[in-house]
């Protein structure tokens, strides 16, 4: 199945705690959990058919562009989410240094 990434709008359900997409009735998305100034993202699922067609990079942008316009903290235990970041300096900035064991010690 092909993808237009211009035609694939991130929608960020709140109710669920995720930035999800929906292509022909499937849908990626990225979930998170939030805490006072930081965002956990904890996971990204994609589907097998829209695999490697650049939907969890459009996902992980939306929410990294949310956490920088909310001033939060990112805490990226979603190994695509880390990868990205990595990959992305332009969002390097926003990962919560210790952020994890801060959020444990509560």
């Amino acid at each position: 199945m092909d993808v237009n990434l211009n035609d694939v709008t991130v929608t960020h359900n709140e109710n669920a705690q995720r930035f999800e997409v929906s292509v022909d009735g499937l849908c990626a998305f990225i979930t998170y959990s939030r805490f006072p100034g930081r965002i956990v993202y904890t996971h990204t699922e994609v589907p097998k058919p829209l695999e490697g067609q650049g939907l969890a990079a459009k996902l992980a942008r939306a929410a990294l562009d949310f956490a920088r316009v909310n001033g939060l903290r990112v805490v990226p235990l979603c190994p695509y989410v880390s990868r990205f970041i990595r990959k992305h300096p332009e969002y390097q900035d926003l990962v919560s240094s210790g952020g994890l064991q801060k959020l444990l010690s509560r």
